[in-house]
């Protein structure tokens, strides 16, 4: 069903409608469309228009003459057509406005032309009609929750289907929802990690992508000490370059031979000392205390004789100046030795932090390896400068040299590999961007890898894949199901078109226009057009009078013949069976009275009562017509198999000026069959006010003019001789009967009457104030007077939806007790 025009935009007089502001109740609450509704508006206020509209749906045609026309028809399923997607409505719809007849009466503008033929389903086609029973026994009905046949079996295939879909969902979400965490969501993230794994624009795509690639056989993610290599690569800046190493030459051949030529030099015997010859360790005592003696001691500070010159002399002959040069000679080469190893101090002292972390290892075996190298050549030093220092405590006597290991070669491999290691660290600099890229690649893959495992992801991705198969083998059947439905219904239409009966639907227009408008003069003929040649059949109506073609018809018989011909197309071929939705404009047109009531008596029963139809929309400008609308009755059995009554709304098309809008019909033309009623109300609810407020001033205030014309009307059918004075009020005799022959409360209502109803010729009454006592006071004095006839008074408050009550009778005794 449809439940609202939601927009409707250059459409004719509706400019820039929007339902939910404008059909609202008085709670500002947006109403929708029932099973039935009537819609009631001037002529030119749009009915028309809304009726073009809906016909769309029906043509799939909409005139290119509402330009940029934009348009949302709401359905219940909450479908919605538009502009852009009215041309695939499927749905079945039926439109009774000027446009169907013109299209189907064309005779009316061209007497020339025919009236178009439709069928109804012949009489004479029983066994045919076996054929298509069976098959629709076979296709069962497709009423909700009460399916039978293949329906039966297309609903439970669905099912299936739904319920297959909705497990294969559930699987995507949840491994959608664990990708989107590992890939996007939050800061564990790989596309928030973006510094360690390399891609700040990383999507679930790109992770399913890469799980596909690290779950290859051929893949190995890096071990965890290698990942942390890379996290520590990753830490790297572009260093300066290492400078070359400043390291000190070394000597060692020169220092090897030149030991070896002191510690082997002969010194000169003769005017030796021959005991201080034979003792080394006496003769250095001896070369020590000759320093603390000379020139300072006559005697010797040891054993107290005096030092004489001779032995002087022979101290001096013994400690010779070739003694001494050899000594100096030492002495000076000891230092050089010292020299050479302080040289190494701190030789290969560099700052880790100059190189990368890749190279650090190799840095601190490179050291490690100069250090003992060092340590080896130094020893070998030390074991020169042990000989030199021997040979300086025995001058005298020359010494073997012992050689010493040359380890000037272990230093230099050290060297060697340090100064390839600056190399590769210089040259690092300009390879570093892409080895971080490198790294963070293999760190992404691993963590992929790691998350694929840790959630199953190839057994997700199979029961996913399995889910999928459920689906389609689900969706095929139900495809399959549907297909033979389609197939079956259309050997139904064709075997519809072998039983086709123009003439009956010719027959079904003329029993409408006798049955229901006693117009059994004006009939549709069938006109058979055979082609001998061709083989070929065509039918065509024709209106007759009299038994002779009919021409000039009047507006009201075009109108009357159009609907009739429109009602009994409602049972054509393509529409028998099915529930459209209907929308009939404005049908009484140029009818008089009593067609109208045959207009809705017709629909009443052929609609209505039949239930043929989904959905009823009727539209008039007739306030008769719509008197009679407001009694449409019917009930549909509902999906619960229970009888219910169709649901009614009214609505009302205003127009102001060029604009138009669809609102809420107003209660008092909804509620009321009548003004008489509608005036009866009135009255009643000024008689039931105890306190005048604001919630019921306006009753008060209009309670002159509606008595006035309320008792106009009442007692013109109580005292039909339509006795008035001269003024044109009520005749005092009428009112007097009315009220029981007592002249007070017939002065007291005249009075009343005609002064708040009437300010002309007494304009001071428009200045003073309303007496709300006298008004209550009158109010309660009629329908004190209408409890007389207790009957006509239950009918009245029947009309209004109120039900006699005491305290009616009792305000009644009361008042007639006053």
């Amino acid at each position: 069903m449809i439940e609202k025009f939601k927009r409707i935009k250059k459409l004719g007089v509706f400019r820039d409608f929007h339902w939910d502001q404008e059909v609202v109740n008085t709670n500002g609450q947006a109403q929708r469309f029932q099973h039935i509704n009537v819609i009631y508006g001037r002529n030119y206020s749009g009915k028309t228009t809304l009726s073009r509209l809906l016909r769309a749906l029906e043509t799939h045609i909409l005139s290119d003459k509402f330009e940029n026309r934009e348009f949302e028809i709401v359905f219940d399923d909450a479908s919605v057509v538009t502009q852009d997607n009215y041309e695939a409505h499927g749905g079945k719809v039926r439109v009774f406005n000027e446009d169907f007849v013109r299209d189907n009466l064309r005779f009316i503008n061209d007497p020339d032309e025919a009236i178009e033929p439709f069928a109804l389903i012949g009489d004479d086609n029983v066994a045919i009609q076996e054929q298509i029973d069976a098959i629709q026994a076979e296709i069962g009905s497709n009423e909700q929750g009460q399916e039978t046949g293949l329906f039966a079996e297309l609903t439970a295939k669905k099912a299936a289907e739904t319920q297959a879909r909705s497990a294969l969902q559930s699987a995507e979400n949840t491994l959608e929802s664990q990708m989107r965490t590992k890939a996007t969501a939050g800061s564990e993230s790989i596309k928030y990690n973006s510094e360690k794994f390399g891609d700040q624009n990383y999507t679930i795509r790109k992770l399913g992508a890469e799980i596909d690639r690290v779950l290859q056989a051929a893949f190995s993610p890096i071990t965890d000490e290698k990942a942390t290599s890379h996290v520590e690569l990753l830490k790297e800046e572009v260093k300066d370059d290492v400078a070359e190493l400043p390291y000190p030459s070394l000597s060692w051949k020169q220092l090897a031979k030149e030991t070896e030529e002191l510690v082997g030099k002969a010194v000169g015997q003769s005017d030796k000392i021959e005991e201080l010859a034979a003792n080394a360790v006496l003769n250095r005592w001896v070369k020590e205390g000759r320093k603390h003696h000379r020139s300072k001691r006559e005697n010797c500070a040891f054993c107290g004789n005096k030092i004489g010159e001779s032995r002087w002399e022979l101290l001096d002959k013994h400690f010779d100046e070739e003694s001494e040069k050899l000594e100096g000679e030492i002495d000076d080469f000891l230092e050089s030795i010292a020299a050479e190893k302080a040289k190494l101090h701190g030789a290969l002292e560099v700052e880790e932090n100059h190189f990368y972390s890749k190279f650090k290892e190799r840095l601190l075996a490179i050291k490690e390896k100069h250090d003992e190298a060092v340590k080896k050549y130094l020893a070998s030093l030390d074991g020169l400068s042990k000989q030199l220092q021997a040979r300086k405590d025995d001058l005298i006597h020359s010494k073997t040299f012992e050689a010493q290991d040359d380890h000037v070669h272990l230093i230099q491999a050290a060297l060697d590999d340090f100064e390839t290691l600056r190399n590769e660290t210089n040259e690092y600099s300009n390879s570093l961007e892409m080895d971080q890229s490198s790294a963070r690649n293999d760190l992404r893959l691993k963590t992929v890898y790691e998350f694929a495992v840790s959630i199953n992801y190839a057994d997700q991705m199979s029961e996913i894949d399995r889910l999928n198969n459920c689906l389609r083998d689900s969706m095929a059947a139900a495809s399959s199901i549907a297909q033979t439905i389609r197939e079956k219904q259309l050997e139904i239409d064709a075997k519809r078109r072998e039983m086709n009966d123009e003439e009956k639907g010719a027959r079904k227009v003329n029993q409408y226009l006798n049955d229901f408008f006693g117009h059994s003069f004006l009939t549709l003929e069938t006109q058979e057009n055979r082609d001998e040649t061709l083989g070929t059949r065509s039918i065509r109506f024709e209106i007759t009078r009299d038994g002779r073609q009919a021409h000039h018809l009047s507006e009201g018989e075009t109108r009357l013949l159009a609907f009739c011909y429109f009602m009994a197309k409602l049972d054509d071929v393509d529409t028998h069976g099915s529930k459209p939705i209907i929308w009939i404009d404005d049908p009484i047109c140029s009818l008089d009275s009593n067609h109208i009531f045959f207009v809705f008596s017709l629909l009443q029963s052929e609609v209505v009562r039949r239930g043929s139809f989904e959905q009823l929309f009727i539209s008039t400008h007739n306030l008769d017509f719509l008197k009679y609308l407001k009694r449409l009755r019917g009930t549909f059995v509902n999906h619960n198999k229970k009888k219910q009554q169709y649901d009614c709304k009214f609505f009302m098309i205003e127009r102001h000026h060029r604009l138009s809008k669809i609102v809420s019909m107003p209660e008092y033309l909804s509620e009321y069959v009548t003004e008489f009623n509608y005036l009866f109300h009135q009255i009643y609810l000024c008689s039931k006010i105890e306190h005048v407020t604001d919630a019921n001033y306006s009753i008060v205030y209009n309670f002159g003019n509606n008595a006035r014309k309320f008792l106009e009307i009442f007692l013109y059918y109580r005292y039909p001789h339509g006795a008035r004075d001269r003024n044109g009020e009520l005749h005092q005799e009428n009112m007097q009967k009315f009220f029981g022959g007592d002249p007070v409360p017939t002065i007291l209502t005249t009075r009343l009457s005609n002064e708040y109803s009437h300010l002309a010729g007494s304009l001071e009454r428009g200045a003073i104030p309303v007496d709300s006592g006298e008004i209550l006071s009158v109010a309660r004095l009629i329908i004190n007077r209408l409890t007389h006839d207790e009957e006509q008074f239950a009918a009245f408050l029947s009309s209004i939806g109120e039900v006699a009550c005491s305290s009616d009778s009792d305000a009644s005794k009361a008042l007639a007790t006053s």
